[in-house]
């Protein structure tokens, strides 16, 4: 905890939200070229897909534990009190195809929280499970879910399309990137464009980059390397080598032999200028506001991908910050929009593959 007092956190209101007209039809552009991307997919290989976050590195049995005693403004939510919740941990790249880790761009930590009590969102009624979706760093990449609408158009474009000259980009923007953090900047879309570290995601920070409903109030959560082996792992770049999937292998390095663990974290919203709920890509201030611990998630030691798990996890289940209770509900344009589009999304996998897609009651892997 901080040593000086924080300003105190602004109380959650329903009016706090402002919804946009042309929402609706955005909405509609987003569903539309994310399943054009699961389709170009889905004929290239014979399987569908997600529309992003298509290829997973690891897929985890874990057990996220709150803490105890957190002071009232923390102990919101599935953080009221102090227990644990059987979890799945899905952790991606953002491409919505299948690429080879030579591209290298953003991760993402899906969690899935099973058996938990409380009024429920809108569509997930008679679920028991929630669902926090992060991605690496603390910001969306466009302030709106138009923003996002034009680059993933973008994006789509490429889909599945001379994989050798992403590879090429990626290894020549990867020194850019670096340089560009030496002295003390780092850029987004050098990132996002194939310059990200080829770093181990077990050493990540991963951020939900827009905000949510936090019980009474109002925050950002986070995803930080809580055990010593996975801080080791934060600034340690591994060597491709030529191998396709060296990130699963890196992962997989790791849990054959331990398990290790986050922890989980809440910035809270204390001022409404500085911390906007509609603009996804504004960076809420760290200094007088931090992220504060409020549950560690533990993975064991465990096979940490398998096609059998690829089956359960990758085919068999959708992971949605509506997926969840109303003292989480999602907040801002851009979660308004993955309202409208995730279940689009998810209805298209189930249909190609022939695999329904549901919210699960126990752990689907072991």
């Amino acid at each position: 905890m901080p040593d000086q007092p924080l300003p105190p956190p602004i109380p959650y209101a329903d009016d706090q939200e402002t919804p946009r007209p042309d929402e609706a039809m955005v909405g509609i552009g987003l569903g539309h070229t994310i399943t054009g991307i699961i389709d170009q997919v889905h004929r290239d290989l014979g399987h569908a897909v997600r529309g992003v976050h298509a290829k997973s590195h690891a897929l985890l049995a874990a057990r996220v534990t709150v803490h105890p005693g957190l002071p009232p403004e923390l102990a919101q939510g599935v953080f009221a009190g102090p227990r644990a919740y059987e979890a799945v941990v899905r952790l991606s790249s953002i491409a919505g195809d299948i690429l080879s880790d030579s591209v290298s761009i953003p991760r993402g930590f899906a969690l899935k929280l099973l058996d938990v009590e409380g009024e429920r969102l809108p569509g997930a009624e008679g679920d028991t499970t929630q669902d926090f979706l992060f991605a690496a760093g603390t910001t969306f990449s466009a302030p709106d879910a138009e923003g996002f609408l034009k680059s993933l158009k973008l994006l789509a474009a490429t889909t599945d399309r001379a994989a050798w000259a992403k590879s090429a980009l990626s290894a020549v923007l990867r020194p850019v990137e670096r340089a560009l953090e030496a002295v003390g900047g780092g850029s987004q879309i050098v990132k996002t464009l194939g310059g990200f570290p080829l770093l181990n995601p077990l050493g990540e920070r991963f951020g939900s980059q827009a905000p949510l409903r936090f019980g009474a109030y109002v925050a950002k959560l986070d995803v930080v390397p809580e055990s010593a082996n996975f801080r080791a792992l934060a600034d340690r770049e591994f060597d491709l080598d030529g191998r396709e999937d060296a990130i699963r292998e890196e992962v997989a390095a790791v849990l054959a032999k331990e398990g290790g663990s986050w922890t989980l974290r809440a910035q809270l919203r204390r001022d409404a200028e500085a911390n906007p709920i509609e603009d996804a890509a504004a960076e809420w201030p760290e200094a007088e506001n931090p992220y504060l611990p409020v549950a560690s998630i533990a993975v064991a030691a465990q096979e940490s991908w398998s096609p059998e798990r690829s089956r359960a996890v990758d085919d068999g289940l959708s992971f949605s910050p509506w997926h969840g209770i109303a003292a989480h509900r999602p907040l801002g344009n851009v979660m308004r929009a993955r309202r409208a589009v995730y279940p689009v999304s998810a209805a298209r996998r189930a249909a190609l593959n022939g695999c329904p897609i549901h919210e699960p009651r126990a752990m689907p892997i072991g």
